[in-house]
């Protein structure tokens, strides 16, 4: 038979087989089961979840999935930044240890989970966000299998496809040339922010950490190594705090090539080293009083009520439209791959079909 993968053949009656190890005979020697089908990636699924079954063999656990998850953040604590630990207790206390805090994790299946991400998909959550919510799970699922020997049932279990979910919002080429017009002819330091935003992609809360230090006039290089954001105070001395570090991931960390038009701006009302852009001063704007700003100016221009984000969207959409090739957008969105990119931020107008289809006219008439 032909192997293709970890104990999966292909047989010579064209079906996939799938060998798992199933218990031990009486002399000691593994015992081990097959699952089949015609396809190869779904004898992979039907072997993934025989494996998971067939380790049951573990130890009874007579703790509740909360008294597990407790163990496992004071496992990772001093393993992640601390903006990353935040996040974490955020999920757990308000998504998942309402739904399994209290249930003895012995009593826990697959299915719980499935029904729960399929639960928070109809309840209006992206599926990038419930996807978080459960790789959150399965971290904790895995410590236990590995930790303790108690059964991962978490272990296969994948975000359900949202066949409504809504393309991200982006600006029109006209909202876009009305909201440019009104920030260059009001260069406030806000409105620099926005426009860097929108010519930039940069997130708002590597804006609202930027300072001039970062922004290289002479070479014409933005440098984005820092972000802000406010998340859960663990100290209990207030609900939440301010929290300024590296960037969400490795590739967040990058340099971005300015317009020059925008280089003309910036040198005008640039000040010292150490004062962040948006202020002029050592004194920092918080992304939701940034977002409030940019929705007080959309409201004044009657452009549609989009959230900060959108700039991103737009300013992807833009670069496909006048020709960026997608591995270079990718780094200036600080993407880690070039699927990201594709999949998440770049949407293809009706202008923009219709413009490549006259392309393939035009080769065809010539011929």
């Amino acid at each position: 038979m032909a192997r293709r993968g970890n104990n999966v053949y292909k047989r010579k009656d064209g079906r996939w087989e799938g060998r798992y190890k199933n218990g031990y005979r009486a002399d000691g020697s593994v015992k081990y089961s097959s699952v089949y089908s015609r396809s190869y990636k779904e004898v992979c699924k039907k072997l993934a979840e025989k494996k998971s079954e067939s380790r049951q063999e573990c130890f009874k656990c007579s703790s509740t999935f909360a008294e597990i998850a407790a163990k496992w953040c004071d496992n990772i604590k001093k393993a992640v930044k601390e903006s990353t630990y935040a996040n974490y207790v955020t999920k757990l206390d308000k998504h998942i240890l309402p739904a399994f805090g209290n249930l003895k994790y012995d009593k826990l299946t697959k299915q719980h989970f499935v029904d729960f991400a399929e639960g928070k998909l109809r309840s209006q959550l992206s599926p990038k966000y419930v996807s978080d919510i459960l790789s959150v799970i399965k971290s904790i699922t895995r410590y236990a299998r590995q930790t303790f020997n108690y059964a991962d049932r978490a272990e296969t279990v994948t975000v359900p496809r949202n066949k409504h979910t809504a393309e991200r919002p982006v600006l029109t080429e006209h909202q876009q040339n009305t909201l440019t017009a009104h920030l260059l002819n009001f260069p406030t330091l806000t409105n620099v922010g926005i426009l860097l935003s929108l010519y930039t992609g940069v997130r708002i809360g590597e804006l609202c950490a930027m300072k001039w230090s970062d922004i290289d006039l002479e070479k014409r290089i933005l440098t984005v190594n820092r972000t802000m954001q406010r998340i859960k105070d663990l100290s209990g001395k207030s609900k939440t705090k301010i929290f300024v570090g590296s960037p969400k991931s490795r590739s967040s960390i990058r340099q971005i090539p300015l317009p020059e038009f925008l280089v003309d701006i910036l040198q005008k009302v640039r000040s010292g080293d150490d004062d962040y852009i948006l202020t002029g001063k050592n004194l920092f704007v918080e992304p939701r009083t940034m977002q409030y700003r940019f929705a007080a100016i959309l409201k004044k221009l009657k452009l549609p009520k989009v959230n900060f984000h959108a700039l991103r969207h737009t300013f992807a959409t833009k670069c496909v439209a006048v020709g960026f090739d997608v591995k270079t957008l990718s780094e200036i969105l600080g993407h880690s791959s070039v699927e990201i990119t594709l999949n998440r931020y770049v949407h293809s107008s009706m202008e923009r079909k219709r413009t490549c289809m006259e392309l393939l006219n035009r080769q065809i008439s010539c011929q």
